[in-house]
């Protein structure tokens, strides 16, 4: 039997590349990127010349039988994703559970996760709290955001910069204009920012400003 190997990848400064995952990704037989043109970059710069394979939301379904046959053989597969840890709102998840179910060991890599350092600087409570990913953009949207609006742990999103507006918009008609909102933007880059306050104040603040880059959106649960 092989191994699976998923290897969390930098979401923005290179510097936050382990050294485990830079051997990892060299000893591997195959890696298989979210993006081969992304990854290649990063490969390039680490001097990883491991095979690369595209491994994304529109073929990972197809190709699922013959990677599991591959580690059956005994070959071992890293996972990487454009940025950050591979199945958290990236591919993934189905090779992971496939593998489980075929009784193929899988190891998880740790490393830069988008999320963490978003709820960690917010200030707001992170004894506990939900991660919701991106919310559904038409069906279904307002029945999760209803149910949302009873959560009472610090709930986390991700969200396109040209949705931001929207999204709070809708939180503060679902949560209320008082809700406590920490939005980060462009983590561990040189733009690197972080807004907080009620929802109307954040949402007034990126009206004006519209952002760009990569966002998390970290929002207090109902008191």
């Amino acid at each position: 039997m092989g191994k699976l190997y998923l290897v969390p990848t930098p979401i923005g400064n290179l510097k936050d590349m382990t050294f485990r995952a830079v051997e990892l990704l060299n000893e591997v037989d195959l890696i298989l990127a979210e993006d081969t043109r992304t990854s290649g970059k990063l490969l390039k710069h680490f001097e990883i010349t491991t095979q690369m394979q595209s491994h994304h939301m529109h073929n990972e379904h197809k190709t699922l039988t013959h990677l599991v046959e591959k580690l059956k053989s005994g070959l071992s597969i890293a996972v990487i994703s454009d940025a950050g840890t591979p199945a958290i709102s990236d591919p993934g998840f189905l090779l992971t559970r496939a593998c489980v179910e075929n009784d193929i060991e899988v190891e998880c890599l740790p490393g830069a996760t988008a999320f963490v350092p978003a709820l960690v600087n917010s200030g707001l409570p992170n004894d506990k709290f939900v991660f919701e990913g991106f919310l559904p953009v038409k069906k279904g949207r307002q029945t999760r955001l209803l149910l949302l609006a009873e959560e009472t742990r610090t709930m986390i999103f991700y969200e396109s910069p040209h949705k931001l507006v929207k999204t709070l918009g809708h939180f503060c008609e679902f949560f209320g204009e008082d809700r406590q909102v920490s939005v980060s933007r462009e983590l561990t880059k040189l733009y690197e920012e972080t807004i907080r306050g009620t929802a109307e104040e954040v949402l007034e603040h990126y009206t004006n400003k519209p952002p760009k880059g990569e966002i998390v959106i970290v929002v207090g649960g109902k008191k």
